[in-house]
């Protein structure tokens, strides 16, 4: 609880601007918080710890909303933590992201200088690379700042910098010396743009429209054996080394065991294999077998051990294979071989335009090319086995455990990894070959034995990713860091990363636990350490329709751009207050304005409060506070309570939520209100000091509770409000803080309640009647029969209805159902309505509310809206829909009145 500021005056106010700016204030405070080392860990504090390692973004990008959403929540949950006592380290970094940089460099080396890559030496090239990080590669780190991310930025790490360069030898030794990681070739896809191999998350499927075309293998006469095959890609028939049929598709069974010569490789046959996996059914029951071009293919040629002949060169050219195609490009080939068979009479059939799915290169846009490929991969079977058992034996937990089938399909099936890259930005590969072909793999204390050549290659991006959480805190070497906050506390990822990111850590976070039991410490029941205890999946950000936001939509938001317009806070609060466990995130230009005016209503609400002398300090004794000060409190308990529960489970969207009904229906609509009325224009008294009091406490939670999600605005009004150093080292709230531990004045609950449904009945008339809001009318109201007697002057002041004076009648009377029992209102509104002015406001009203009938009736009645419409979208309209209708019948029911 906040010391007592009794001695505050109603001119405190003045601490606070005249209107809340975020844009004037967020930069200043930011660099304070940084400059007075709130958020730098100390891993020799005796508190308990929370850590939280950023996934790090490309050094390339900049902040998107996904990542803006990735960035709120983490931030909300170290803030809290900081507040509840806990040592919190939430350290940053960027990731080198090979494949991006490397592309952005050679484009603007080409544009500058002309140049490629290979004008260059590989150290030249790596320089260029590294200037080019040191100019452009801070743009992440001004836009966290900008959304006020606390984290360590005395930690802050680089997958590529010295420390984290040792780790990658360390565990790449470590897993070599055991047998994990071997060199082999293997299909992989294949980048013919960046000559590299690429992983499965940096392709692209794509439907395109291609071509079908079947072709004769065989004998052109009917007569004679033959097959028809097709295909949407006939430059690979020239891999072509067998056509598969299905072992009991009679139509085949003479050929299965013969050969069919190829229609342009001299010497080359086709073996007519048998194969389960041939669905007789689909197109001719037959299909081309090209294993060094297809992953389907390549799996049916290990089974029946064919060859495996490379077609294509590295960048996409057709290549080796003794014909006239060689050289052409694989899309210039793919006309020139049709054509060419054609001639031979071995096109069946008119070729046809087939749609189908493609794999495209994210970063390059072609096409990928599954080819064939000496390459370096991860045996991942055993380490597969341990992520999957750390999630079954809850030693990690994923949150919501709705994702963890999908887990565990990867984990139970998942294919050894490519790691290496034919590319020169990165972590070498830390193999070195000597001179009669000997193979050496070197840690980072070993020499490489002179004559060695190291291996050109450098290691999937992924790889120094996958040691993120214990790396950057100094593993292998035995660091204050590690022993202090590994393992981390939660990761909070998009679930859409769980495959390529999240399973290689939890691999190789069990795998670097068995190796160095000393460093990362024990884990659960001699099983290894685990690199996170919890795991939250939050959705995907997608626009206020549901679609995903990309270029081609033009619907994509700048996380940025809301900043600049609305601040940092309303960003934070549209995301934090959407944000479900594993659902997506609709969000628009008007959520950011809702969010916005939140901030603003918090900001005047605490203004009115210290102008009317609002304070912090010791709650009064309860018997001496009035129903209102004990029903707001207990209140504000009730929904302190709830939050930590929702945030404990990481239930983000219902806690924020939560929040803002009560700050700006309960508190704000109600309780300012109530409090105006209890606190005395002039002079002092007990029932207004005491509800100075409860005014400042509440704001005092309020804006702790509120600060995690929205740290500029409630730094500013806390510190006014209390006078100390910062919110961001203040302790969270407790029952303390909220109602002094009291016990929930339910009689007082009940008689608020009561005078809330008065009062809101009252206005309600008041305005169905045309009488204007400022107008003050009679009412004869049985407050004793109601158990209101004590509460008659504020709802007298709230509804401002007058005490009736001898010789009232009454001209309309109400009847307003309390908790207990009904309560009939008699009042007179008699000469308080211009009939003609009322009535031409009604007729407007009408024609509004009938507007949006026809619209929102439109709109459900279109059943392509309905089926493609995400489900919430489709609820508010149906909501909108009954409100309008609602309104047509209040409205017509007056002017019948009126008539």
């Amino acid at each position: 609880m906040s010391a007592n500021n009794d001695a505050q005056t109603p001119d405190a106010s003045n601490r606070l601007p005249k209107s809340w700016a975020p844009q004037d204030h967020e930069a200043d405070l930011y660099q304070r918080w940084v400059e007075a080392g709130y958020f730098t860990a100390d891993a020799a504090s005796e508190k308990p710890a929370f850590s939280i390692v950023l996934p790090p973004p490309n050094v390339t990008g900049q902040l998107h909303m996904g990542h803006a959403l990735d960035h709120a929540l983490m931030d909300s949950m170290v803030r809290r933590k900081r507040m509840q006592g806990f040592e919190v380290l939430w350290l940053p970094g960027m990731d080198h992201a090979g494949i991006a940089t490397q592309s952005k460099v050679e484009a603007m080396l080409k544009e500058r200088e002309g140049k490629s890559r290979w004008d260059y030496s590989r150290e030249e090239f790596i320089e260029h690379v590294w200037e080019w990080k040191r100019e452009y590669g801070g743009t992440i780190g001004e836009q966290m700042r900008a959304i006020g991310d606390s984290v360590d930025w005395s930690r802050e790490r680089f997958t590529l910098d010295e420390g984290l360069s040792r780790a990658v030898q360390t565990i790449f030794k470590q897993m070599f010396d055991q047998g994990l990681i071997y060199r082999d070739y293997r299909l992989i896809n294949w980048s013919p743009v960046l000559e590299t191999a690429v992983s499965d998350i940096e392709v692209v499927h794509k439907d395109v429209e291609g071509e079908l075309v079947s072709i004769r293998y065989g004998s052109l006469s009917d007569d004679e054996p033959h097959v028809i095959v097709a295909t949407t890609r006939v430059e690979t028939m020239l891999g072509d080394v067998a056509v598969a049929v299905h072992p009991d598709d009679e139509r085949y069974t003479d050929l299965v065991g013969t050969s069919l010569p190829h229609p342009f490789i001299e010497g080359r046959e086709l073996k007519i294999i048998a194969d389960d996996y041939v669905d007789p059914e689909f197109g001719t029951g037959a299909v081309k077998i090209t294993p060094a071009h297809d992953p389907n293919d390549y799996a049916m040629g290990q089974r029946h051990d064919l060859d495996m002949p490379i077609v294509m060169d590295a960048k996409g050219r057709i290549a080796d294979t003794g014909t006239e195609f060689d050289g052409m490009d694989r899309f210039e080939a793919r006309v020139k071989i049709r054509e060419a068979l054609a001639e031979q009479g071995r096109i069946v059939k008119e070729v046809r335009p087939y749609m189908h799915s493609v794999g495209h290169s994210e970063r390059s846009g072609e096409p990928i090319e599954p080819r064939l490929s000496l390459q370096w991969f991860v045996k991942v079977e055993k380490l597969a086995k341990m992520a999957g058992d750390a999630v079954r034996e809850g030693d990690t937990t994923i949150h919501p455990a709705s994702s963890e089938p999908r887990y565990f399909d990867w984990v139970d099936d998942m294919h050894d990894w490519t790691i290496s890259r034919q590319l020169w930005w990165g972590h070498r590969i830390p193999i070195w070959y000597g001179p009669d072909g000997e193979v050496v793999c070197c840690g980072p204390d070993d020499e490489p034995p002179a004559g060695y050549e190291q291996d050109p290659d450098v290691l999937d991006t992924w790889f120094s990713s996958a040691l993120w959480p214990f790396s950057t805190m100094g593993w292998p070497d035995k660091t204050p860091e590690l022993e202090k906050f590994y393992p981390t506390s939660v990761l909070v990822t998009a679930y859409d990363i769980l495959f390529f990111w999240v399973a290689r850590m939890m691999m190789f976070g069990t795998f670097a636990g068995l190796q160095t039991p000393e460093l990362l410490g024990e884990g659960t029941q001699g099983r290894p350490q685990i690199p996170f205890d919890d795991l939250f999946l939050h959705g995907l950000v997608r626009d206020e329709h549901g679609r995903k936001m990309s270029k081609s939509l033009g619907n994509g938001i700048n996380p940025m751009d809301w900043v600049r317009d609305y601040g940092a806070d309303a960003l934070r609060f549209t995301l934090v207050r959407g944000a479900n466990p594993g659902v997506d995130l609709p969000v628009g230009e008007d959520s950011a304005q809702s969010s916005r005016n939140f901030a603003t209503k918090l900001f005047n609400a605490t203004k009115f409060a210290l102008m009317n002398g609002a304070r912090t300090g010791m709650l009064p004794k309860r018997e001496e506070l009035s129903d209102a000060d004990r029903w707001i409190l207990d209140r504000l308990e009730q929904v302190r309570v709830q939050v930590d529960d929702y945030l404990d489970r990481y239930q983000f969207a219902k806690a924020n939520e939560l929040l803002f009904q009560f700050t700006w229906g309960e508190f704000c609509d109600w309780y300012l209100e109530i409090a105006k009325v209890q606190i005395p224009r002039e002079g002092e008294t007990t029932q207004g000091e005491n509800t100075k009091i409860v005014l400042g406490n509440c704001l005092d939670a309020i804006l702790r509770l509120l600060h995690p999600s929205m740290p500029f605005v409630t730094e500013v009004l806390w510190t006014a409000l209390t006078d100390e150093e910062s919110l961001v080292v203040a302790s969270w709230p407790t029952a303390e803080l909220t109602n002094g531990g009291a016990t929930t004045d339910e009689r007082a609950a009940k008689r608020m309640e009561d005078v809330q449904k008065l009062v809101t009945e009252l206005r309600r008339f008041r305005s169905d009647q045309g009488v204007k809001p400022s107008q003050r009318v009679p009412a004869r109201i049985d407050f004793a029969a109601a158990d209101l007697a004590e509460q008659e002057a504020l709802v007298r002041s709230l509804a401002r209805v007058d005490a009736p004076e001898d010789g009232f009648e009454s001209s309309a009377s109400i009847e307003v159902r309390l908790s207990e029992r009904p309560l009939e209102v008699a009042l007179d509104t008699s000469g308080t309505v211009d009939k003609q002015a009322e009535r031409k406001r009604l007729e407007k009203d009408l024609a509004a509310a009938q507007k949006e009938v026809e619209t929102t009736g439109k709109k459900l009645g279109n059943e392509n809206f309905l089926a493609k419409a995400p489900e919430a979208v489709v609820a508010k309209i149906r909501e909108r829909a009954q409100v309008a209708h609602d309104e047509v019948e209040r409205i017509s029911a007056r002017l019948k009145e009126l008539a």
